[in-house]
């Protein structure tokens, strides 16, 4: 993928605002890439698109799954919620993989985009409800994590292969923590 040039993130941004941010700059350049679907002089611009929703994705899903998961399965008592959120990024991956060595015009492309569309479309609706209200519900520091999850996704911005910091579950602001789980 292409590097691109991003500004560096500013003040503390809560947590859902940065994620949910993310989820209208991807919805924003589906929209426009299904306005020039069917426009066949429009393969460049396509293309770039693509290749943008490709790269926001990737971004996206690894700030979630280094971060903000981990994070909320150590707060939350619902493992099959994470479990589905995950699996769709991983669905979203394979998609964005195909893409990676496909051009507009080539068969399935327009068809992959849309589906990749759709897929995280139906993703980002769950995650806003489901999740963030499980989010708001558990007491984390969302500013705290805002600052975790922004920082991450500099760092990712920079170099897509730096790994990641070793993850810590937030106390949650009234220091309730429900007790750890039990091997399986």
């Amino acid at each position: 993928m292409s590097t691109h040039g991003k500004p560096k993130s500013g003040a503390a941004i809560d947590a859902l605002a940065l994620l949910k941010a993310d989820h209208e700059k991807v919805k924003s350049l589906f929209r426009e890439f299904e306005r020039l679907r069917d426009d066949e002089d429009a393969d460049e611009r396509k293309f770039e698109l693509v290749d943008d929703i490709c790269y926001e994705l990737t971004v996206h899903s690894m700030i979630e799954e280094e971060i903000f998961y981990p994070v909320l399965r150590a707060l939350i008592d619902d493992d099959q919620l994470l479990d589905e959120a995950g699996v769709e990024h991983a669905g979203a991956r394979d998609l964005i993989g195909q893409l990676d060595v496909m051009y507009p015009g080539d068969d399935h492309f327009d068809a992959t985009v849309t589906v990749l569309g759709e897929e995280m479309a139906d993703h980002i609706d769950r995650e806003e409800s489901a999740l963030f209200d499980a989010a708001r519900q558990s007491g984390i520091a969302l500013d705290d994590l805002g600052e975790r999850l922004s920082a991450r996704k500099d760092e990712l911005e920079d170099d897509l292969t730096s790994p990641p910091a070793p993850v810590d579950a937030m106390e949650p602001h009234n220091g309730a923590r429900r007790p750890p789980r039990p091997p399986n």
